[in-house]
């Protein structure tokens, strides 16, 4: 065992996966959340551990989209046009990678986080209480017939390139296949080796339980400052007092980058509102999570309900949900499932951290043994455990067979 004491700041999947796996190696380990564990973006994701997801949402040609994407009210991006001002900085960046070249090193970074997530999650569960909520599964693509399948060739190319082949249902096998889906669905294009998780929130709630039984310690604390002596952190500033440590982790989603900030990085990340709709005591579930792709969203059965995910705004971090991305969400869960009824339903906002260059940040900040494990967009929970795993390793000085490369958090530095 390590005599070492590292503190994991954020408890979302993130930060809790690290959290454990830096346990396991044997490290003296205190995880810190200034809310409860679970509760941020890690609650209110869909729900599922979609290895497929390497397809970066700038994609080429997505600049000259992009204008006509925000006039239509039917398309599942908005932008708050107060924020604009402060978000032009960030969106040059992030467009500048709308381009094939970069969507391809893009989409080889985020297969070596994503690509094994189910087993990466069966790993970091089997034999404790959290594993009842890993669900093995397909995950279904919905498309209205088969040409529009077909126009996604480029995403389809790029996950045939990391190792995902679909299979296909159509016609009306697509409606005995899932009775959910209405007859605007005549195409399901299915990928097996996948999985979710039935309740989110309270899975990463297990996984904090399962630190401390393993010896660790969770503080309900918000990190202010690091204290550094010689150029290495030697201690956490919280609400709750100074903390001392050998080693940091930060793993606190958007919440990342003022801390960045405090050790004299300025991270271009942004938060990327997301919405979610869950639908309690539904008459019908999906049989697998889908994606349905004429509405830009996400379909899970959970253990509460039904819970449709998806739509992207940009605006920051103001707590006040936006009306018509709901109401969008709402109206295209209708149509594409026109026989769903429900007893009630729960709206959700959190806020995904989107870097400028879709790639979560993964490593240590120059020699200071603060470590980075946030910036993951869209793909947190589906690769909380592998991220977890390799700050784990990178820390403990094991090899590792995969390339970190895209993830080093100095690439933002000034002069990169």
């Amino acid at each position: 065992m390590s005599s070492e004491h590292i503190v994991v700041i954020g408890a979302g999947i993130v930060g809790a996966s690290s959290a454990i796996w830096l346990r396991r190696a044997g490290y003296d380990v205190t995880l810190l959340d200034k809310g409860t564990p679970g509760m941020g973006a890690s609650y209110g994701n869909g729900g599922i551990l979609a290895s497929c997801s390497v397809v970066p949402v700038t994609g080429p040609g997505l600049l000259k989209k992009s204008p006509a994407y925000l006039a239509d009210p039917n398309f599942p991006l908005f932008l708050r046009w107060g924020y604009l001002p402060k978000l032009v900085p960030w969106l040059i960046k992030y467009m500048s990678h709308a381009n094939e070249d970069d969507t391809r090193k893009i989409s080889q970074g985020l297969t070596t986080i994503v690509g094994d997530s189910l087993e990466q999650h069966q790993a970091l569960t089997t034999g404790t209480k959290a594993a009842k909520w890993v669900q093995e599964s397909d995950y279904s693509f919905a498309y209205p017939d088969r040409n529009a399948f077909e126009a996604d060739a480029f995403a389809w190319k790029l996950r045939h390139e990391a190792g995902f082949e679909p299979t296909f249902i159509e016609g009306n096998a697509v409606q005995e296949a899932e009775p959910i889906l209405g007859p605007k669905t005549k195409l399901l294009a299915v990928l097996k080796n996948h999985g979710f998780i039935l309740n989110p929130g309270s899975y990463v709630g297990d996984l904090v339980e399962l630190l401390e039984q393993m010896g660790g310690t969770f503080i309900q604390a918000e990190v202010k400052d690091f204290e550094l002596g010689g150029g290495r952190v030697s201690a956490v500033d919280t609400s709750v007092g100074r903390i001392h440590c050998d080693k940091a982790v930060i793993s606190s989603g958007v919440w990342s980058k003022p801390l960045m900030q405090k050790l004299g990085l300025n991270v271009p990340l942004e938060a990327e509102r997301g919405y979610h709709i869950m639908f309690k005591e539904p008459n019908l579930k999906p049989n697998n999570p889908m994606m349905l792709t004429a509405g830009k969203f996400v379909a899970t059965a959970m253990d509460q309900g039904v819970r449709c995910a998806g739509v992207v705004e940009f605006g920051g971090l103001s707590e006040t949900p936006s009306k018509a991305p709901l109401k969008l969400l709402r109206r295209k869960a209708q149509e594409m499932f026109p026989k769903l009824t429900y007893a009630s339903d729960e709206e959700w906002l959190g806020y995904r951290p989107a870097p400028s260059d879709s790639l979560p940040l993964i490593g240590e900040l120059r020699e200071t043994g603060v470590f980075t494990a946030f910036g993951h967009h869209h793909i947190g929970l589906t690769g909380g455990p592998k991220t977890g795993r390799l700050v784990a390793d990178i820390i403990s000085g094991n090899h590792t067979n995969n390339d970190i490369r895209p993830f080093e958090p100095m690439r933002f530095a000034a002069g990169k």
